[in-house]
């Protein structure tokens, strides 16, 4: 079971490899990094808001805290010590709020500060990531234009292998078209084949075929006569030759004359 998964794994990741655009990847990136931004950007603004908020209530409560004093000025002017007394107390439980607010506010004015320079650092670490992000895309685009090119001048690529191989059965069926017609061409020539159409010849072509023909008849004709006119005067000439040798040998032997 581990082996089918470390399989099932490793073709998966291959599969994953093969479908990855670099490009699409660094723009995911780029976004998940604006994201995270985002958010930092929206916790700076919460914890300004939070400030704000404890700033108010800062604000209110020394206001009370003067009221209150006031009130206790005029009670002990008024000889009121009980009410005086009571005004002071309140102002000091004023006063413990206001101390745990400001403690509050310091604590989320340090916070705010940290997020705002989080943000700023980040803001810059985006900023040269979306620069370097555009470089690597560009160079990218060019290194696979550019491979796309050499591999069309050079006949490997995909789409230029299927018009190679359209190319290449195109001819081959041209040249089997031809080699078929010229052999037909050729039958027809020999008389192997004949016209099945049943399209009789006009007159002018029957009447060039017919003194074609007789030419040659006649050409043959007048060939044959010649061969033979030259026969028959060879035979007489041989002939005359025989006789006139026969005769010079009678004049040429002696003749004995009987006793």
């Amino acid at each position: 079971m581990k082996r089918m998964g470390m399989i099932f794994r490793a073709k998966a990741n291959k599969a994953l490899d093969r479908a990855e655009d670099p490009r699409e990847t660094l723009d995911y990136s780029y976004q998940k990094q604006l994201e995270l931004l985002q958010k930092v950007r929206r916790g700076v603004a919460d914890v300004a808001t939070s400030r704000k908020r404890l700033e108010l209530q800062l604000n209110q409560l020394q206001k009370q805290s003067s009221t209150l004093e006031d009130q206790g000025r005029k009670a002990l002017a008024l000889g009121r010590e009980d009410l005086a007394r009571e005004a002071l107390s309140r102002r000091a439980a004023l006063q413990q709020q206001v101390s745990d607010l400001e403690v509050q506010h310091q604590t989320l004015q340090g916070e705010e500060e940290k997020l705002t320079l989080a943000a700023q650092r980040l803001q810059a670490k985006v900023d040269a990531f979306r620069t370097k992000k555009e470089t690597i895309k560009a160079t990218y685009t060019a290194a696979e234009a550019q491979t796309r090119i050499g591999e069309a001048f050079s006949g490997i690529s995909e789409e230029m292998g299927d018009v190679g191989m359209a190319i290449q059965r195109a001819e081959d069926k041209t040249a089997t078209l031809q080699a078929r017609a010229g052999a037909i061409d050729e039958l027809l020539a020999s008389g192997a084949l004949d016209d099945s159409s049943g399209l009789a010849k006009d007159d002018i072509q029957s009447e060039l075929d017919r003194l074609s023909g007789g030419t040659d008849v006649e050409l043959e004709l007048q060939r044959m006569k010649a061969e033979l006119a030259g026969g028959s005067s060879t035979s007489q000439q041989a002939i005359e030759g025989g006789q006139g040798g026969q005769s010079q040998q009678q004049r040429d032997t002696p003749r004995f004359d009987k006793q």
